[in-house]
Protein backbone atom coordinates (compact mmCIF):
# COMPACT_ATOMS: atom_id res chain seq x y z
CA UNK A 1 0.00 0.00 0.00
CA UNK A 2 0.96 3.41 -1.05
CA UNK A 3 1.64 6.19 1.38
CA UNK A 4 -0.59 9.29 1.00
CA UNK A 5 1.65 11.89 1.87
CA UNK A 6 5.68 12.87 3.62
CA UNK A 7 5.19 15.58 5.89
CA UNK A 8 2.13 17.44 7.27
CA UNK A 9 1.59 20.16 4.57
CA UNK A 10 -1.66 19.87 1.98
CA UNK A 11 0.56 20.69 -0.84
CA UNK A 12 2.88 18.05 -1.22
CA UNK A 13 4.37 17.35 -5.00
CA UNK A 14 5.72 14.25 -6.02
CA UNK A 15 8.49 14.64 -8.41
CA UNK A 16 9.79 11.57 -10.73
CA UNK A 17 11.83 11.11 -14.21
CA UNK A 18 11.92 8.78 -16.81
CA UNK A 19 14.65 7.82 -19.64
CA UNK A 20 17.60 8.93 -17.20
CA UNK A 21 19.25 5.47 -18.80
CA UNK A 22 18.31 5.90 -22.41
CA UNK A 23 20.71 6.44 -25.29
CA UNK A 24 18.28 8.46 -27.20
CA UNK A 25 15.58 10.93 -26.65
CA UNK A 26 15.06 13.49 -23.31
CA UNK A 27 14.92 12.84 -20.45
CA UNK A 28 11.38 13.88 -19.06
CA UNK A 29 10.28 14.91 -15.40
CA UNK A 30 6.16 14.99 -13.67
CA UNK A 31 5.73 16.70 -11.10
CA UNK A 32 1.95 16.07 -9.20
CA UNK A 33 -0.21 17.31 -6.21
CA UNK A 34 -2.76 14.90 -5.16
CA UNK A 35 -5.70 15.96 -3.31
CA UNK A 36 -5.78 14.36 0.80
CA UNK A 37 -8.27 12.11 -0.49
CA UNK A 38 -6.77 10.44 -3.85
CA UNK A 39 -7.15 6.93 -3.79
CA UNK A 40 -6.26 4.17 -6.15
CA UNK A 41 -5.53 0.23 -6.00
CA UNK A 42 -3.11 0.09 -9.26
CA UNK A 43 -1.02 2.89 -9.15
CA UNK A 44 2.40 1.77 -8.19
CA UNK A 45 6.17 2.70 -9.50
CA UNK A 46 5.29 2.86 -13.46
CA UNK A 47 8.27 0.16 -13.97
CA UNK A 48 5.67 -1.89 -11.87
CA UNK A 49 2.45 -1.15 -14.15
CA UNK A 50 1.81 -2.95 -17.52
CA UNK A 51 1.61 -0.13 -20.63
CA UNK A 52 -1.45 -0.74 -20.50
CA UNK A 53 -2.48 -0.21 -17.05
CA UNK A 54 -0.05 3.49 -17.59
CA UNK A 55 -2.20 4.27 -19.96
CA UNK A 56 -5.23 3.87 -17.94
CA UNK A 57 -4.01 5.63 -15.06
CA UNK A 58 -2.74 8.71 -17.24
CA UNK A 59 -5.83 10.11 -17.37
CA UNK A 60 -7.39 9.68 -14.35
CA UNK A 61 -4.21 11.06 -12.35
CA UNK A 62 -4.59 14.20 -14.94
CA UNK A 63 -8.55 14.01 -13.85
CA UNK A 64 -8.20 13.95 -9.91
CA UNK A 65 -4.50 15.38 -9.30
CA UNK A 66 -4.75 19.44 -7.62
CA UNK A 67 -1.59 20.25 -10.26
CA UNK A 68 0.59 18.41 -12.37
CA UNK A 69 2.69 19.67 -14.84
CA UNK A 70 5.38 17.22 -17.41
CA UNK A 71 8.50 18.68 -18.83
CA UNK A 72 11.19 17.17 -21.39
CA UNK A 73 15.10 18.26 -21.56
CA UNK A 74 16.35 17.65 -24.85
CA UNK A 75 19.70 15.29 -25.85
CA UNK A 76 21.21 18.11 -26.87
CA UNK A 77 21.48 19.71 -23.39
CA UNK A 78 21.68 16.32 -21.62
CA UNK A 79 25.11 16.43 -23.87
CA UNK A 80 26.03 19.70 -22.26
CA UNK A 81 25.27 19.48 -18.60
CA UNK A 82 25.22 16.11 -18.52
CA UNK A 83 22.14 13.27 -17.56
CA UNK A 84 21.91 13.85 -13.73
CA UNK A 85 21.70 17.79 -14.20
CA UNK A 86 19.22 17.63 -17.15
CA UNK A 87 17.21 15.19 -14.93
CA UNK A 88 16.82 17.65 -12.49
CA UNK A 89 16.38 20.51 -14.49
CA UNK A 90 13.62 18.81 -16.04
CA UNK A 91 11.99 18.46 -12.01
CA UNK A 92 12.53 21.69 -11.84
CA UNK A 93 10.64 22.84 -15.22
CA UNK A 94 8.23 20.31 -14.50
CA UNK A 95 7.27 22.18 -10.55
CA UNK A 96 7.65 25.70 -12.96
CA UNK A 97 5.02 24.85 -14.98
CA UNK A 98 2.30 23.84 -12.25
CA UNK A 99 -0.48 25.92 -11.75
CA UNK A 100 0.05 25.59 -8.12
CA UNK A 101 2.33 26.06 -5.93
CA UNK A 102 3.47 23.12 -4.01
CA UNK A 103 4.45 23.75 -0.25
CA UNK A 104 6.62 20.50 -0.04
CA UNK A 105 8.63 18.61 -2.62
CA UNK A 106 9.59 14.65 -2.29
CA UNK A 107 11.72 13.79 -5.14
CA UNK A 108 12.45 10.45 -6.41
CA UNK A 109 16.12 9.10 -5.56
CA UNK A 110 18.93 10.37 -3.89
CA UNK A 111 19.92 13.66 -5.95
CA UNK A 112 18.11 16.61 -6.11
CA UNK A 113 19.05 20.51 -6.00
CA UNK A 114 17.12 22.99 -3.72
CA UNK A 115 14.11 24.35 -6.17
CA UNK A 116 13.74 28.22 -4.66
CA UNK A 117 12.40 28.32 -1.23
CA UNK A 118 10.41 25.11 -1.23
CA UNK A 119 11.41 22.04 1.00
CA UNK A 120 12.13 18.88 -0.24
CA UNK A 121 12.86 15.37 0.45
CA UNK A 122 14.96 12.88 -1.56
CA UNK A 123 13.36 9.17 -1.43
CA UNK A 124 15.17 6.60 -2.97
CA UNK A 125 12.67 3.98 -4.54
CA UNK A 126 10.19 6.83 -3.54
CA UNK A 127 8.04 5.71 -6.55
CA UNK A 128 6.94 2.33 -4.92
CA UNK A 129 6.54 4.05 -1.21
CA UNK A 130 4.39 7.40 -2.10
CA UNK A 131 1.24 8.26 -4.08
CA UNK A 132 2.42 11.14 -5.79
CA UNK A 133 5.64 9.79 -6.92
CA UNK A 134 4.09 6.72 -8.32
CA UNK A 135 1.74 8.96 -9.84
CA UNK A 136 4.97 11.34 -11.34
CA UNK A 137 6.12 8.23 -12.50
CA UNK A 138 3.28 6.63 -14.55
CA UNK A 139 3.20 10.43 -15.94
CA UNK A 140 6.58 11.03 -16.80
CA UNK A 141 7.12 7.89 -18.65
CA UNK A 142 3.78 7.56 -20.74
CA UNK A 143 4.55 10.86 -22.17
CA UNK A 144 7.94 10.34 -22.73
CA UNK A 145 6.78 6.95 -24.29
CA UNK A 146 4.32 9.08 -26.34
CA UNK A 147 7.37 11.01 -27.94
CA UNK A 148 9.54 8.13 -28.42
CA UNK A 149 6.46 6.01 -30.28
CA UNK A 150 6.24 9.94 -32.93
CA UNK A 151 9.92 10.29 -33.68
CA UNK A 152 10.37 5.82 -34.49
CA UNK A 153 7.88 7.12 -37.54
CA UNK A 154 10.72 9.03 -38.66
CA UNK A 155 14.11 6.61 -38.02
CA UNK A 156 12.06 3.23 -37.89
CA UNK A 157 14.96 0.94 -37.77
CA UNK A 158 15.85 1.75 -34.18
CA UNK A 159 12.44 0.25 -33.42
CA UNK A 160 12.32 2.96 -30.62
CA UNK A 161 8.37 2.40 -30.65
CA UNK A 162 9.22 -0.70 -28.59
CA UNK A 163 12.73 -0.12 -27.03
CA UNK A 164 11.86 3.63 -26.23
CA UNK A 165 15.24 4.48 -26.57
CA UNK A 166 17.19 2.14 -23.72
CA UNK A 167 19.91 0.23 -25.06
CA UNK A 168 18.92 -2.74 -25.97
CA UNK A 169 21.21 -4.89 -28.34
CA UNK A 170 18.24 -4.28 -31.02
CA UNK A 171 19.35 -0.74 -30.40
CA UNK A 172 22.95 -0.87 -30.58
CA UNK A 173 23.17 -3.32 -33.30
CA UNK A 174 20.71 -0.43 -35.19
CA UNK A 175 23.38 1.88 -34.34
CA UNK A 176 26.27 -0.55 -35.41
CA UNK A 177 23.93 -0.50 -38.79
CA UNK A 178 22.88 2.82 -39.19
CA UNK A 179 25.03 5.07 -37.07
CA UNK A 180 23.30 7.71 -34.85
CA UNK A 181 20.59 10.00 -35.26
CA UNK A 182 20.09 13.72 -34.25
CA UNK A 183 18.28 12.23 -31.03
CA UNK A 184 20.93 10.60 -29.56
CA UNK A 185 22.74 11.78 -26.56
CA UNK A 186 26.23 11.61 -27.89
CA UNK A 187 27.55 11.96 -24.75
CA UNK A 188 26.59 8.51 -23.84
CA UNK A 189 28.69 5.21 -24.67
CA UNK A 190 26.27 4.61 -27.45
CA UNK A 191 28.51 1.27 -28.52
CA UNK A 192 30.73 -1.15 -26.00
CA UNK A 193 34.29 -0.40 -26.24
CA UNK A 194 34.92 -2.66 -29.49
CA UNK A 195 32.50 -1.13 -31.45
CA UNK A 196 32.87 2.05 -30.96
CA UNK A 197 31.70 4.72 -34.13
CA UNK A 198 33.54 7.53 -35.01
CA UNK A 199 31.45 10.81 -34.16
Amino acid sequence: MLLKSFSNYLLECGLDEAGRGCLAGPVTAAAVILPTGFNNDILNDSKQLSEKKRDVLKPIIEQDAIAFAVEHVWQEEIDEINILNASILAMHKAVDALQTIPEHLIVDGNKFKPYKEIPHQTIVKGDSKYLSIAAASVLAKTYRDEYMNIIHEEYPMYNWKQNKGYPTKEHREAIKAHGTTRYHRKSFRLLPEQLQLDL
